[in-house]
């Protein structure tokens, strides 16, 4: 069986996570393997997937091959697996365009980006020269140039294309156009944890509409320690990803609540925390006789590998994508895995359509 040749923009500590799960899962078969959603999509199961292009901009992990940068600083991600095969892929340098903000020049180097003294690359050329089927973005959030650019990039070098960062790619009509012209799948925008603050909130939210208990205020309050959060302390830079977060929880209600009553973003940088995310989630709603009632949630998850188990899926359903010739937005395994896919349902009628989708049984 021939691997799911992909390119990842951004060795960091979700790609990290990604790679080490591609080979903790070799050793592992269908009725022991933890955490994944699906263990077979298509011919295809966890491992089946390689990486034969890298891009990254931090000379820590510029010029080396991936199984090291995977655990080059700033990375600080929960190692699962140490033992990853020597690659033979070198990652190549980027262009930094808005992908590092100044301010994390401010941090000390083991917690920020030291940006390589190196000329990019061709990222086409070499896209087309590695045989990446998918291109893979894990771009910083509010690196809106560089995430239209790396998107250009897989039109041009005719691959498929992920977009796991908060900039609206795959949702927006314009360059959905764009992929269907070219006969290429992507799958988007902003990637979802297994069970992370977003998902536990929509769950919840949900919960009221069908309960018929009336949701008044709430909030979603998150902080880390990974070079994550130390860049969204950037406020200018949090655009998209508020309101990604945001309208994934205002789309499951029975009616949208008034921005001055829901509150949902990053909040703080806690370096000591490191990769692991920690939620403070608070809901006042009145339920029978207009009585109040409130809940209120602390959710700590490693972050990275929580979203690897959603991006796994979505590399695998977007191989289906490619082999079925479907051109433009895949929406069944976007409204899955991603925060703001082109097509926002329920979490359930989302789960039943990709299971649909992988079955035959859906369109895309």
């Amino acid at each position: 069986m021939s691997k799911i040749k992909i390119a990842i923009v951004g060795i960091g500590n979700c790609a990290s996570s990604l790679i080490q799960g591609i080979y903790y899962y070799k050793d592992k078969n269908p009725e022991d393997a933890i955490g994944l959603m699906h263990w077979k999509i298509g011919d295809w199961d966890p491992t089946d997937i390689e990486v034969v292009a890298a891009f990254d901009i931090d000379e820590r992990k510029v010029g080396k091959t991936v199984d090291e940068a995977i655990f080059a600083k700033p990375n600080c991600t929960t190692i699962f697996q140490a033992e990853i095969p020597k690659s033979d892929v070198t990652v190549s340098m980027g262009p930094v365009l808005d992908g590092v903000s100044e301010h994390m020049a401010d941090f000390e180097e083991d917690y920020t980006f030291k940006v390589a003294d190196e000329e990019p690359v061709d990222v086409v050329k070499t896209l087309k020269e590695s045989g990446a089927e998918i291109l893979l973005s894990y771009l910083p959030v509010g690196s809106e140039e560089a995430a239209r650019f790396y998107a250009q990039c897989a039109l041009d070098a005719e691959i498929a294309y992920i977009n796991c960062m908060p900039v609206f790619i795959v949702s927006d009509p314009e360059w959905d156009a764009k992929f269907r012209e070219k006969g290429l799948p992507a799958v988007g925008d902003d990637i979802k944890a297994q069970i992370g603050a977003t998902i536990t909130h929509r769950t919840l939210s949900n919960l009221f509409k069908e309960r018929g208990v009336k949701l008044d205020h709430t909030y979603q309050i998150n902080t880390g320690g990974n070079t994550d959060f130390m860049n969204m302390l950037n406020r200018r830079r949090l655009d998209s990803k508020k309101e990604s977060k945001t309208e994934a929880v205002q789309s499951v209600l029975a009616e949208r609540m008034d921005p001055h009553d829901i509150h949902i973003g990053p909040s703080d940088y806690v370096p000591w925390q490191k990769d692991n995310k920690v939620c403070f989630l608070r809901m006042e709603g009145r339920t029978f006789g207009d009585v109040p009632m409130e809940i209120e949630l602390r959710l700590s998850v490693e972050d990275s590998p929580n979203s690897a188990g959603c991006v796994i899926d979505a590399i695998r359903c977007c191989k289906l994508g490619l082999e079925r010739g479907i051109a433009g937005q895949l929406t069944s395994i976007s409204s899955y895995v991603m925060k703001h896919p082109p097509i926002q349902v329920t979490d359930d009628e989302a789960a039943a359509n990709v299971e649909a989708f992988i079955n035959g049984d859906l369109e895309r």
